[in-house]
């Protein structure tokens, strides 16, 4: 195995070079687009070398992405760092951090949770504690972990608990003095080049732990080759092998195994998976695949509904592809059309019609809008020859986005919450009275469409996202002039 340059970037090579065919990747990614599996990058990984990697426009390679739970084996590692400073053990209670935060009465089997039980997701608890901690209203979330009762044994049982994940942030701060974020960034991300990365926070100022880190691509693929290479990095000890060992095999059962990529086992904060490999994953398709038995890496960012189709398009073209040795090539012909593809890439806007005589009705009308859950409370919207400018109010103040006539157009606006966000906006005319505004914020999973509907003096907004945790209902907003 081979290890990486000290350069920030990790080296480039052909596919062939590494062995594996620039065809088989262009199956892969055939299929994916075949299968609407919403990819927005893709990088591969083989011997260490980039072989392959792609942005569907807007995307961008510099853009960082939200990682949801991928962020969990970020936080996983920083336990692990923290291991072998002799800053904690996984033997110690979890109790024990928190003395004023317990409840009254500690049962049983919560005076029994370890730090290790937190990391492999058996905690004993029977529900995630997730919706308890966002829930707390003083903001304690380590006081409102605590109020969840442990039903099972620790170590018994395994359930997907990202409060418990939150817990080993919360337990690293409270013995460093230092966020999870401020803890790594000297230890892994500046090593491994990884920069600018953010991460977001509860209300008394700890790192999420269980979701939240946003990174680019490539700092994900940096990430799972530091895995591949033993915790190794350019000569350099980064994490110890032993650590890497034990998080990224099997410490607890969770499902009967077969076909089903989430049912292999579960390390510390890693899946396990079919064919010997391993992975951090986040919601919406958020992926690091390792792959041990090929020297490999996989990293992918997307919004998606249906993370198992990706996986399976991984194993049903990438997998099979990876030799031993380098594929001669009589003439590049495959090499320059992936290459071809690859720079191809894109989430084309829609375009239909492009332009309505209704937009002189619009221009410049303030409409008020009905109560809704997104809390805007009016709209408008301005148009000249090649965009439309969109005014939104809401609690936090007036929010403008510009979108592009059939094209995109690059915003910032705090629509989806307190965040500025980088949107990517088009319109387009649907029908002579049907307004069709698309936001694609590129430094997330999320992509909504806004359909307006106009008649003399009220318009009907119907809002649709293309993934959600709950489900993808379509919502309303009537406004008035």
């Amino acid at each position: 195995m081979t290890t990486v340059s000290a350069n920030l970037q990790l080296p480039r090579s052909q596919p062939e070079e590494q062995g594996i065919s620039s065809s088989a990747i262009s199956n892969f990614l055939n299929s994916v687009q075949s299968n609407h599996l919403g990819l927005h990058s893709f990088m591969l990984l083989r011997h260490s070398h980039v072989v392959a990697e792609g942005w569907w426009a807007p995307y961008k390679p510099e853009l960082p992405h939200m990682l949801f739970s991928l962020s969990k084996s970020f936080t996983s590692t920083a336990i692990g760092l923290a291991v072998a400073e002799h800053l904690l053990s996984l033997d110690d209670l979890v109790v024990s951090f928190f003395p004023d935060e317990t409840p009254e009465e500690i049962s049983t089997n919560l005076a029994q949770m370890k730090v290790r039980h937190l990391l492999m997701m058996g905690t004993g608890h029977t529900i995630d504690t997730t919706d308890s901690l966002r829930q707390s209203e003083d903001g304690n979330w380590v006081k409102a972990f605590f109020g969840v009762p442990v039903e099972q044994e620790p170590g018994t049982h395994f359930l997907y608990n990202t409060g418990a994940t939150y817990m080993l942030s919360a337990i690293l701060q409270k013995f460093t003095g230092q966020t999870l974020l401020d803890y790594l960034e000297p230890r892994l991300f500046t090593p491994l080049g990884i920069q600018n990365a953010t991460w977001e926070s509860c209300p008394r100022g700890i790192n999420t732990g269980g979701f939240g880190l946003s990174i680019t691509t490539e700092d994900i693929a940096k990430f799972g080759q530091l895995y591949l290479q033993k915790g190794s990095w350019n000569n350099q000890r980064i994490v110890s092998e032993a650590w890497i060992e034990e998080a990224t095999s099997k410490q607890i059962s969770n499902g009967d195994g077969g076909d089903n990529d989430w049912a292999q086992g579960y390390g510390y904060q890693f899946w396990q998976c079919r064919h010997g490999a391993y992975r951090g994953d986040g919601a919406f398709g958020q992926f690091c695949i390792v792959l041990p038995e090929q020297d490999a890496v996989i990293a992918i960012t997307s919004g998606t509904g249906d993370m198992g189709a990706i996986m399976n398009a991984v194993w049903e073209h990438l997998l099979p592809a990876m030799l031993q040795e380098p594929i001669f090539l009589p003439d590049d012909k495959r090499v320059s059309d992936l290459t071809a593809q690859l720079s191809a890439l894109s989430i084309d806007p829609p375009q239909q019609q492009p332009s309505s005589p209704l937009e002189e009705v619009l221009e410049g009308k303030l409409y008020k809008l009905d109560d809704n859950e997104q809390q805007w409370s009016s709209f408008s919207i301005s148009f000249s020859e090649h965009e439309s400018i969109i005014t939104l109010h809401n609690k936090l103040g007036e929010h403008i986005i510009h979108a592009g006539r059939g094209t995109w157009v690059e915003s910032f606006a705090s629509v989806l919450d307190s965040t500025e966000n980088r949107i990517m906006s088009s319109f387009t005319w649907t029908a002579a009275d049907v307004l069709q505004l698309t936001l694609q914020y590129i430094e997330t999973p999320f992509n909504f469409i806004v359909d307006i509907k106009i008649e003399e003096n009220t318009i009907v907004l119907t809002q649709r996202v293309n993934v959600a945790f709950g489900p993808l209902e379509a919502e309303m907003i009537m406004g008035r002039a």
